[in-house]
């Protein structure tokens, strides 16, 4: 492998952990307060994508600067978060928080499933791409291989903010002391006046914000279809379980261990890359069955 292919292949794979990353933020997030495996995370990560191509198609071609595609990225996701997170939430999930794990899994299974129909009666099986964000950055070389500064700066960059301000948001802030007192027990918190109705539902709109926002940051560099969210979920649940479930920090290591290894596999394996992450979770979980990052906890029987 020469430098160039090693270059390309790191630059792939930095861009890519950025957005599995936070696509797996939100999961985490959701896992860690609510114990809840939100397989519609991927339906939101979806519409993100679309929302975000049909909102910045109709403004480019209303005359709105190009540069205003990154802003709109930011509303399509808060759009996500609140206009299907909260209701999902509030009309189900609270419904079911003491019913059995299996059922929860199935109800948010069954959310996911409405939502990809959702996706075909809305935009069609017909793929939309829309590069505006990625084409108003430019390129920059770098030891001679020229890249996006989208992928290369920006995507990395949000990730990395991301993981902080959600660190300090959650140790630094009252919300977040709040969001802590109720992972820890909730009953205990709402033993102390804590609203933990509320607490639930701001983290599931958050979380759907973050995976809303992983898909309008991946809409100028993929071709947005029908299918795009389950490849993202599995992909997403796969850095979740390697890393530990509710792990932030590990799932942003996890995901960069994940997406060098499919890159460097594109380039020197391709017809394995599909199953590099999920054979490194294998391999992972066998030795540590509680994922790299957590700690085995003692059950309470």
């Amino acid at each position: 492998m020469d430098l160039t292919i090693f270059l390309l292949a790191v630059f792939d794979g930095v861009a890519y952990a950025a957005l599995v990353f936070i696509v797996a933020l939100g999961l985490t997030l959701i896992f860690g307060v609510m114990r809840i495996l939100n397989v519609a995370h991927g339906s939101l990560y979806a519409i993100g994508a679309y929302v975000t191509v049909s909102l910045v198609a109709w403004a480019v071609a209303a005359g709105a600067a190009p540069v205003l595609a990154f802003p709109l990225m930011i509303v399509s996701a808060i759009l996500v978060g609140v206009a299907l997170g909260g209701p999902i939430e509030w009309l189900l999930l609270r419904r079911i928080y003491d019913k059995p794990e299996v059922l929860q899994l199935l109800v948010t299974f069954a959310v996911f499933m409405i939502l990809e129909d959702v996706q075909r009666l809305v935009w069609g099986t017909q793929p939309y791409f829309q590069s505006t964000a990625l084409m108003t950055l430019g390129n920059v070389t770098v030891f001679g291989v020229t890249y996006t500064v989208y992928q290369l700066i920006l995507l990395p960059l949000i990730a990395l903010v991301l993981l902080i301000g959600m660190r300090v948001f959650l140790r630094h802030t009252v919300v977040g002391k709040l969001i802590l007192a109720t992972t820890e027990d909730r009953e205990a918190a709402q033993s102390i006046g804590i609203d933990a109705d509320k607490v639930f539902l701001l983290t599931f709109v958050l979380g759907a914000v973050l995976a809303g926002l992983g898909g309008a940051l991946a809409s100028p560099t993929t071709s947005i279809l029908p299918g795009m969210g389950a490849d993202m979920i599995v992909l997403s649940f796969a850095v979740v379980a390697t890393a530990g479930l509710g792990q932030i920090e590990g799932a942003a290591l996890t995901a960069l261990m994940l997406g060098l290894g499919r890159s460097f596999a594109v380039y020197l394996w391709p017809e394995v890359s599909v199953l590099v992450p999920y054979v490194i979770m294998i391999v992972v979980l066998s030795f540590r069955p509680q994922g790299l990052f957590s700690t085995p906890a003692a059950r309470k029987i």
